[in-house]
């Protein structure tokens, strides 16, 4: 890239300066050797605008029995270890929150929180049983604040449910479907969990495929 490569940042995930350029159909990426991420340089993350219009294409309906299937495996270990009545947020709901409507079904209180389609702060005040954050965590800018500010709204003893896809191959991820969304700016292994886990000290679970289970100890 000559005179114009890019600062070399440090992991926006776990704050490593062990980084290096992982560059894919002319967008700049950077892997983290501590940590195993990739994430997108910051002159290439989206504006604003375009990334509404992106999620505003989604067909996540509630009442969609397979959008419901996909979130069960989620969901599912989540509710097998929480208690009647908890409180949950689901952070990062979208416009219709169909885990939301599943933990409500299920005997728990949900609130909802989402910078663009349920920006109500005061949902952020709270302190809660439970966090979903289901297909959220790869349009992170700022994943380590981001995981901070998870931690600080959970309740010791609580529960994070994460769930996002896993990185593919780095001889496939060019071509990598998950990575042509240009709203997807980070990407995880299951490795990467287990550090972000042992860095905020929770205890960290793989219970399915692309799910991560997180408890802060209490």
């Amino acid at each position: 890239m000559g005179a114009n490569k890019p600062d070399r940042p440090a992991c926006r995930v776990c704050g490593s300066s062990k980084t290096r350029l992982f560059p894919a159909a002319g967008i700049v990426y950077w892997r983290c050797n501590a940590c195993l991420a990739t994430f997108m340089d910051k002159l290439h993350l989206p504006e604003p605008v375009s990334e509404r219009k992106r999620y505003e294409s989604h067909q996540n309906d509630p009442a969609d029995p397979g959008y419901r299937r996909f979130l069960e495996k989620a969901a599912k270990p989540l509710k097998a270890r929480l208690s009647p009545g908890c409180r949950g947020l689901d952070f990062g709901c979208g416009p219709a929150s169909a885990m939301a409507k599943m933990m409500v079904e299920a005997g728990h209180f949900m609130a909802l929180y989402d910078p663009v389609f349920s920006p109500d702060l005061s949902a952020l005040d709270v302190i809660y049983d439970f966090i979903t954050c289901t297909e959220v965590a790869e349009h992170f800018h700022r994943p380590m604040e981001e995981f901070e500010r998870l931690d600080s709204l959970l309740h010791p003893g609580g529960y994070i449910v994460i769930m996002t896809c896993f990185q593919t191959d780095d001889d496939k991820f060019e071509n990598w479907h998950y990575r042509r969304d240009f709203t997807h700016v980070v990407f995880y292994r299951e490795e990467t969990f287990q550090i972000i886990a042992k860095r905020m000290g929770w205890h960290c679970e793989i219970p399915a495929k692309d799910v991560v289970l997180m408890k802060k100890p209490g």
